[in-house]
């Protein structure tokens, strides 16, 4: 396998490259389906993975890759080897629809059932976040398609008045119940794997999500988070992993999990 750095490096091109078509279609309007799930995919997701899973074939062709959109048509690689990559064309799609900036491109490597790579890319924002070896970034993307500055990120200590973060698109009773008990005042809707990036670069503290995600809209901003200081745990403690696809009822679903800024202050 190449060197870490040499697959972010990767990830981020692959990324990258997907930028004009989403932005082009974002611009003139998407087409919009209903996948199986009843979740809606545009013209832009199908565009975005295929543009990235020819760019990883060519790239990293030993590693197999779970993508949504594949996975939504029934196309799953073998992963036993325990490592591989997911991949969220466009993460956010409601938001994409809906006119909202927030939306993003996230690939991951797990590896061990732990993301220990990821790059999120946000088209509308020009920016993007990459992390991993305990070290993460943000970069400005220019009108280019070019990274025009990189700066590293740090997860910051909870302060007394902590900032929650909650799914714009996809909130939930249970979400709001646990922020109402955590007793935190102030709370930011925002869309996508963004949430895990506001934490990983100090500015939220918490995102508890109570309701169904896939481990591609979560691994690659997991993967930041956790390389800036923070982690995401199960309900029960443990540590979100990856790789479920042998669960019965939905391969690759993710439990319920709070994401953490502050490692050693949570609860």
């Amino acid at each position: 396998m190449p060197a870490m750095t040499e697959i972010l490096t990767l990830f981020e091109k692959a990324a990258l490259s997907v930028g004009p078509i989403i932005l082009e279609i974002y611009s003139a309007g998407p087409d919009i389906r209903l996948k199986g799930d009843k979740t809606p995919v545009t013209e832009a997701d199908e565009a975005a993975e295929r543009i990235i899973l020819t760019a990883l074939s060519k790239d990293l062709p030993d590693i197999p890759v779970v993508a949504e959109e594949e996975a939504a048509a029934g196309r799953l690689p073998d992963i036993s080897g325990g490592t591989f990559i997911l991949v969220d064309p466009l993460d956010g799609t409601r938001e994409f629809i809906g006119g909202h900036d927030d939306f993003t491109v996230n690939i991951a490597l797990v590896r061990g059932g732990v993301p220990i790579a990821g790059v999120v890319y946000a088209p509308a924002l020009g920016s993007a976040y990459l992390g991993a070896d305990g070290a993460a970034e943000r970069l400005t993307i220019g009108p280019g398609y070019d990274v025009t500055d990189r700066r590293p990120i740090r997860t910051r200590l909870r302060p007394p008045a902590p900032c929650a973060l909650v799914s714009r698109s996809h909130n939930s009773e249970a979400t709001m119940a646990f922020i109402d008990e955590a007793g935190i005042p102030d709370r930011r809707a925002v869309g996508s794997s963004l949430k895990f990036c506001l934490l990983a670069e100090g500015k939220a503290d918490i995102y508890p999500r109570f309701g169904r995600t896939m481990e591609w809209d979560t691994a690659a901003g997991d993967a930041v988070l956790r390389a800036a200081g923070g982690l995401t745990l199960t309900t029960n403690g443990t540590p979100l992993l990856y790789g479920k696809h042998s669960q019965e009822d939905a391969p690759f679903a993710n439990p319920n999990f709070i994401a953490w800024a502050d490692a050693q202050k949570r609860g």
